[in-house]
């Protein structure tokens, strides 16, 4: 599987959460019912942790699940962000994380592995998106087409209107 979308994606991801960050009290604050930008990286590790979980589960010949509630938790994001040490060691943990998950979701899953359906259930505010067997392969690439990009644009909606780039806007 070629990683090559996925670290591009992580690298976006980054970028945007470096120029959210270096904006400091001048971004925007969150709509209600929305996180900020260290609520959003803690999710994005949280993710990134489920997944290396299910992948090196895979990898070793065991049976994994994929399940995104914990992400979704505002208590233990917050926890996460302390034990992170706020929006510098988050996004050290994505990048690291990002990283892990392209030594490990490319040259060394076979395709087998790789098709490997994985129980999964994914809420997104509250709403039941999926609730079945996913291929492993496809929660990689979900993290390329959807999780990672979505969480770029919902990091760059944090800037004021004028500072954002055109693709966020």
């Amino acid at each position: 599987m070629d990683t090559t979308p996925l670290r591009d994606a992580y690298r976006t991801l980054l970028d945007a959460a470096a120029t959210v960050a270096d904006a400091g009290d001048t971004g925007v604050a969150p709509p209600a019912g929305e996180w900020n930008a260290e609520q959003i990286l803690a999710h994005v590790t949280m993710i990134n942790a489920v997944t290396i979980n299910a992948v090196s589960l895979i990898a070793s010949g065991a049976n994994a699940t994929y399940d995104n509630r914990l992400a979704l938790d505002t208590w233990t994001l917050g926890r996460v962000i302390e034990r992170a040490g706020g929006d510098a060691g988050l996004r050290d943990r994505i990048r690291l994380q990002g990283d892990a998950l392209c030594a490990l979701g490319g040259p060394m899953l076979s395709e087998a592995e790789l098709d490997t359906p994985v129980p999964t259930l994914l809420l997104s505010n509250g709403t039941l998106l999926v609730d079945q067997p996913i291929p492993l392969r496809n929660l990689l690439t979900g993290l390329v087409e959807a999780e990672l990009p979505g969480h770029t644009k919902q990091l760059l909606a944090l800037l004021p209107e004028g500072a954002r780039p055109e693709a966020a806007q």
